[in-house]
């Protein structure tokens, strides 16, 4: 989730004008990125190298 903090901070660093699907798209990835700074600090991560063998299996 996000909070209203955050979510006017991001909407005053958006521009005068700009379009609903830019504002959610923002939100999104501001949202995405506290869950990963949050599973880091957490320490709910995996190695490159599992990452690495993962990636080969989808592509398998």
């Amino acid at each position: 989730m996000i909070s209203k903090t955050k979510l006017l901070e991001q909407i005053k660093k958006m521009p005068d004008q700009f379009s609903m699907e830019d504002l959610i798209e923002q939100l999104i990835f501001v949202e995405k990125l506290e869950k990963r700074i949050e599973e880091s600090n957490q320490d709910q991560t995996i190695t490159e190298e599992d990452l690495k063998r993962e990636i080969e299996e989808w592509s398998k």
